[in-house]
């Protein structure tokens, strides 16, 4: 390292220390989901505590609290993240899709996403499935933060047919049978024991199918 001319050492690059500790922020929260799934799914999400949570690490729980609200809040964070990449698959996907068409290749880019990440990313995704199927109390708090979304999607469907979603239920409509055809693809994934993104993509596929056939053949 050199000195300026009054002799004082140059500091670090703009950004850079600033980029680390976001980068070490990042590590943290991760380590912490991480932590908090594994005793999840060995010892069941009631009996986990959040001082065995970071115990595992270890960090304090003043740590833990600076990332999460919550236990609940552990897992529900990575639901929200996912739901908010659906929102912005929807907005990019080609603007003469059909609205139900654009729903689905919103989601199925999002898990294909997942799926070609890396293997702690499509562990992490698995586990958390997992976790939330064996929880009834995290099934329903995922429907509460399913609905929060819904009306981004809701909105932006009526951006794209132009329409206003105050005064045309058709946006509303759309995005509720994709939420049903969503739950009902997810839970027959569950049943089957099925926790791939991979494989839960390529469900998405049949799914959506079967919507058009059953819409087509019996309404």
């Amino acid at each position: 390292m050199t000195a300026d001319a009054a002799g004082v050492p140059p500091g670090p690059a703009p950004g850079r220390s600033g980029g680390i500790r976001e980068r070490k922020k990042q590590r943290t929260r991760m380590a912490l989901i991480d932590a908090a799934l594994e005793l999840f799914a060995r010892d069941g999400y009631e009996e986990t505590t959040i001082d065995e949570i970071v115990a595992a690490l270890p960090v304090s729980q003043r740590t833990f609290f600076r990332y999460f609200a919550s236990k609940e809040d552990v897992v529900l964070s990575q639901v929200s993240e996912r739901y908010r990449a659906i929102e912005e698959a929807l907005a990019d996907r080609p603007a003469a899709e059909r609205p139900f068409t654009a729903l689905f290749e919103a989601l199925r880019t999002v898990l294909q996403s997942v799926a070609a990440g890396t293997e702690e990313d499509v562990a992490r995704f698995r586990r958390i499935r997992q976790v939330i199927e064996a929880t009834p109390a995290l099934l329903s708090a995922e429907l509460t933060a399913y609905a929060a979304s819904e009306g981004a999607l809701v909105a932006e469907i009526a951006r794209r047919e132009g329409v206003r979603p105050d005064r045309d239920l058709r946006p509303r409509l759309v995005v509720a049978l994709f939420t049903a055809a969503t739950r009902v693809g997810f839970e027959e994934c569950s049943r089957l024991e099925i926790w791939d993104p991979g494989t839960i993509a390529a469900r998405v596929d049949e799914t959506v199918a079967l919507v058009d056939a059953t819409v087509h053949d019996w309404i």
